[in-house]
């Protein structure tokens, strides 16, 4: 009888975002720009939700 093999679910692989990110992609400095400005001074408040989840 044929059957189609997978990939082995033995293994593990670990990736982290930051590495698929090239060092000059313009989305590092849109993220260095968001951390850099002060939130609360364009009137954005954190806000704790309630343990169901909902606010």
């Amino acid at each position: 009888m044929r059957h189609i093999t997978g990939i082995s679910r033995q293994q593990m692989r670990f990736s982290s975002l930051e590495d698929t990110i090239s060092p000059d992609n313009q989305v590092r400095f849109i993220d260095a720009f968001v951390e850099y400005i002060d939130l609360s001074k364009l009137d954005f408040v954190v806000k704790t939700l309630k343990t169901e989840g909902r606010a």
